[in-house]
């Protein structure tokens, strides 16, 4: 079985959070649900580099690796592939982004998060945040 290893990015601004829905893809299990921004991490990139770089590449928002603080790590099983994720706070200075790779978005905050339709691989993390919070440490 095929398996990814990819960074997902936890976007705050103002203590909202960032949510991407997905577009209608291969796989009907994860189209149209909601996800945390991110991708796979490429040859000889850490997973900080590789979020940096995705986040770039799919919205226009530069995170400094720097600024990212890890959060957890999600092991899951879609029935065609596997996937490690790893999450980390993001802060953004401002609520501005272009929206390339996905279809919709919503910023919501703690208590209302687990109200989206999650992807499965995505589902952990946002039972981690609803039990553990917004609990990060750096200043913009």
């Amino acid at each position: 079985m095929k398996h990814l290893e990819v960074s997902a990015a936890i976007l705050i601004y103002k203590d909202y959070l960032l949510c991407t829905q997905r577009g209608e893809g291969k796989y009907k299990y994860v189209s149209f649900k909601y996800e945390f921004p991110g991708g796979k991490i490429e040859p000889g990139e850490s997973p900080k580099e590789a979020l940096r770089r995705e986040l770039f590449e799919e919205m226009d928002v530069d995170i400094k690796t720097e600024n990212m603080q890890f959060f957890y790590t999600v092991n899951h099983k879609y029935p065609d592939f596997e996937v490690t994720m790893h999450s980390f706070f993001c802060p953004m200075k401002s609520d501005a982004f272009n929206l390339k790779e996905h279809i919709d978005y919503k910023w919501v905050d703690i208590d209302n998060i687990d109200s989206l339709d999650w992807a499965p691989a995505d589902i952990p993390i946002v039972r981690e945040l609803k039990k553990k919070g917004l609990y990060y440490s750096w200043e913009l």
